[in-house]
């Protein structure tokens, strides 16, 4: 095993993964709600100014993973504490850590409730979503995939709407079912390669028959997280009976944790599976952007539209990941990240209107534009960046997914056309409703503008939506490299693989 590439003795990454723990540890201390929010918010702000340090000390000209960290953690097993990251995981750490933040800020006065255990399940969801990205010993990953079951449960069981106890049972069964799938292929790669270490796992020349088995029992666990179409069931549940807080960690960085399980493990570990399936995964890709983008011009719930839609653009990042080239790699991760920027920023929106409304229903929300107008200007904004509108950042992530298809297939991007229309339409018909709908809500005339907090909330995400959208080659820079690696190492390992299945 050769440990990644360390970072001159200082550990970034174990402070990262795990300074929201000991916050969480001293938040169990603190009575006051008003010091619970300040020490939680000063805190997860401090973790975001740090994790900067990996962007300002990243090498973005090599596929080396950096900032490593290792340590023998239960060596009779050969299970060790091996961390870092790549370009592909640097934007996701750097996306957890800037969430987190917002997340308290957007639960500033929802939450009135049990603040301390709040605050407490999202730091811990905090350690294990950072973790999940910088783990590179696969039982590490897994305990750290595993580790943000329960918070998230917590936070929609006993935060949640009336529905949350039957949202909570559904999204736990779900995903711990699909872990399930996932211990065993691990198990099954140790038992064959003698390791658990990720890199080492990658690019051998498995069996055709053994790949097959391993990326089923992957595909199932990473496809329910994403959630692919079908196994989508239990997410509008979720987002819907969530609090505010909850539907945005789940937007913005859960359902990426399956995006990146394909690349981390799928791709490189079972090229030759990943080939023979990526047809069949780029059609249900096909089904999910449709799906979801005409579920979601179907509801008049605010938080279900929003929910139905990120059905869709993660469609868009499972199917960059199976074209299998480098437009459409480096195109899904740009919507990785665009969609957790755009989709956490609309969750927000919608319980900014529920603040103030106690409702989320469309037609009740009509015709806010023209008592709250900086809401309106925020709210068009991400709805334009929601239907990858040019100079928004879901514009490029969409446009480079969409080239790789056609250097795939021309009727595969054909098929995805409607779904765009469809997006179009929901995100444009939500704004026209909300921003310039009629004034038949007279009780909309009390109602105040955003304050500075939700403004602070909203500004950092407004700018990663021009930024991304307007110079978006940093982005592609840093995980360009990596891309190619990632490609070039499942290709070696298809030469490789020994005879093909009959």
């Amino acid at each position: 095993m050769t440990p990644p590439g360390s970072n001159a003795g200082f550990p970034l990454l174990s402070v990262l993964i795990f300074a929201p723990l000991l916050l969480a540890a001293v938040a169990a201390l603190l009575h006051s709600e008003r010091v619970l929010r300040w020490w939680t918010l000063a805190g997860t702000t401090a973790v975001a100014l740090l994790s900067l340090r990996l962007w300002t000390d990243f090498a973005p000209g090599t596929a080396d993973f950096q900032f490593g960290e290792h340590a023998a953690w239960i060596p009779g097993l050969k299970i060790n504490y091996t961390l870092g990251i790549d370009g592909i995981s640097l934007l996701l750490v750097l996306l957890t850590t800037l969430i987190a933040p917002l997340c308290v800020l957007a639960s500033w006065t929802y939450l009135r409730t049990r603040v301390r255990e709040f605050m407490i399940c999202l730091l811990i969801m905090e350690t294990a979503m950072t973790g999940v990205f910088c783990a590179l010993d696969s039982i590490l990953f897994f305990v750290f995939w595993e580790a943000m079951l329960i918070p998230m449960a917590l936070l929609i069981g006993v935060w949640g709407g009336p529905r949350r106890i039957y949202a909570s049972l559904k999204f736990f069964i779900y995903t711990m079912s699909g872990s399930i799938f996932l211990l065993v292929a691990l198990i099954a790669l140790r038992l064959h390669a003698g390791t658990f270490h990720i890199p080492d796992l990658m690019g051998r020349p498995y069996d055709p028959v053994f790949q097959c088995w391993i990326f089923a029992a992957f595909f199932i666990s990473f496809a329910i997280k994403v959630p692919m179409f079908p196994f989508h069931t239990w997410l509008p549940a979720a987002h819907v009976e969530a609090p505010t807080a909850g539907s945005v960690l789940l937007a913005s960085i859960l359902l990426k944790m399956g995006a990146y399980g394909f690349l981390r493990f799928s791709l490189p570990i079972t090229p030759y599976a990943t080939h023979v399936f990526a047809p069949w995964i780029l059609w249900l890709s096909v089904a999910a952007i449709l799906y979801g983008s005409f579920a979601a011009l179907a509801q008049s719930d605010l938080k279900k539209l929003v929910a139905y839609s990120s059905i869709g653009h993660m469609g868009f990042a499972t199917l960059g990941i199976f074209l299998l080239n480098t437009r459409g790699v480096e195109g899904a991760t740009l919507v990785m990240i665009n969609h957790g920027v755009t989709t956490g920023a609309l969750f927000i929106a919608v319980g900014i209107i529920y603040e103030r409304l106690h409702t989320r229903d469309l037609d009740a929300a009509a015709g806010l534009g023209k008592y709250m107008p900086v809401f309106s200007f925020f709210l068009g904004v991400f709805c334009l960046s929601s239907l990858a509108f040019p100079g928004t950042n879901s514009f490029i992530g969409e446009f480079l997914v969409l080239a790789g298809g056609f250097a795939h297939s021309k009727w595969l991007v054909a098929c995805v056309v409607p779904g765009v229309v469809a997006a179009a339409a929901y995100n444009l018909r939500m704004l026209q409703r909300v921003a310039y709908g009629g004034t038949h809500n007279p009780g909309h005339a009390g109602i105040a503008d955003l304050n500075l907090r939700e403004i602070a909330t909203l500004a950092p995400l407004l700018v990663f939506v021009f930024w991304i959208g307007l110079h978006p080659q940093p982005f592609v820079n840093v995980m360009h490299v990596s891309v190619q690696h990632l490609l070039a190492q499942a290709g070696h390992a298809v030469a490789l693989t020994p005879a093909v299945l009959p």
